[in-house]
């Protein structure tokens, strides 16, 4: 079968992530196409992979008939008619985490796909992760015991692109910006159990001259069966991205820190190029990662999309997924503004955006 074709939706930092990534396993697919709004980042996108097409609106991309997929990785209010714009244009879609702005767009979303025809896979790239897959293929293979216990956290100094720190076009803070990445991996890593409730501590302690959202959050997850997931984030933690697990069972431990063990503990006085993403220097001491984009896992993520495009995978992450992380980050937002548990399932009616359950109590 011949390469799928794509089209990305978005032109910065997460846009060149998809890009590069299809071209570190191009054997199953090839980026065709980006559109942006924004005068010469789409251009400058293109440049730097190749690209051979650019288009300022994405529903003129949409209109071209050799492609297959798109990607989106534009800001979170965009998701429900982008989504939905691609579907009536019988394109598969892959939509970046989180997925919508509420559970009403995401049922929007999902029926939409489902009406065409085409597949609505959600971006998570932690099921992706080799050192977290890993971890999982031991799990299952009964090398802990009965699992009661996973951690995932992931922390930095804030994100690139200002949308992120705007809760009208995000959606949220630092739960929704990462939140979605614990959730995903305690219920992937459990086996997809329901969820049973949620409970969430959250604040703004460090960028209230930047947003409303919230920059630290725990939030604590109660599984059918009994297990537990325990979720931290950061927008509030200096020298760059920190990101791993925790996997306690009745039989055996295990720990994943996603950078350390594939980092060069360096130091020097003058600097250098490129550390680790969201390291905003790189004097005095600092962990140079290599191959970043693999580790986090991507090119494989990106690959399982083209194959499933052409029916030689089965999604491991779709619409389904992506709702039932948002329901999760939904009621997080509910529980910090009502500092008590919050039992799934869960509807927000008359919400605008997940954070309204916190900023509203």
């Amino acid at each position: 079968m011949s390469k799928v074709k794509v089209g990305i939706i978005g032109s910065q930092f997460e846009a060149d992530i998809h890009a590069a990534s299809f071209q570190i396993m191009p054997e199953e697919a090839e980026v065709v196409a980006v559109a942006s709004p924004t005068a010469g980042h789409a251009e400058d996108l293109a440049r730097r992979y190749g690209i051979p097409r650019v288009f300022r609106d994405y529903r003129d991309m949409l209109a071209e008939p050799d492609i297959e997929l798109v990607t989106i990785t534009a800001p979170n209010a965009l998701h429900r008619q982008m989504t939905c714009d691609a579907a009536r244009a019988g394109k598969h879609v892959v939509c970046e985490k989180p997925m919508a702005m509420t559970l009403a767009e995401a049922d929007e979303m999902i029926d939409a796909c489902q009406r065409a025809g085409v597949l609505l896979l959600y971006a998570e790239e932690l099921f992706f992760t080799p050192k977290y897959v890993k971890a999982k293929e031991m799990a299952d293979q009964g090398a802990f015991g009965k699992v009661h216990l996973v951690k995932q956290s992931e922390k930095h100094f804030g994100p690139h692109s200002a949308w992120f720190w705007d809760v009208e076009r995000s959606g949220g803070g630092v739960w929704m910006d990462m939140g979605c990445h614990g959730i995903a991996f305690c219920y992937w890593f459990l086996g997809r159990p329901k969820i049973e409730s949620v409970y969430c501590q959250m604040g703004t302690y460090v960028h209230r001259d930047k947003t409303a959202g919230e920059d630290e959050v725990i939030g604590i997850l109660e599984f059918a069966g009994g297990a537990l997931g325990v979720v931290e984030n950061s927008w509030a933690r200096r020298g760059g991205m920190d990101d791993r697990i925790e996997v306690y069972g009745d039989a055996g431990v295990t720990y994943g820190n996603l950078h350390m063990g594939n980092a060069l503990p360096t130091y020097s006085e003058r600097g250098y190029g490129y550390a680790v993403e969201k390291a905003p220097s790189t004097s005095g001491w600092s962990y140079p990662v290599f191959e970043e984009l693999w580790n986090y896992g991507f090119p494989q993520e990106m690959r399982h999309f083209a194959r499933c495009v052409r029916g030689k995978d089965s999604p491991q992450a779709t619409g389904q997924d992506g709702r039932v992380v948002l329901e999760a980050l939904c009621a997080g937002y509910a529980s910090a503004g009502r500092a008590s548990k919050v039992a799934l399932p869960f509807a927000c009616p008359g919400w605008q955006k997940p954070i309204d359950g916190w900023r509203r109590a």
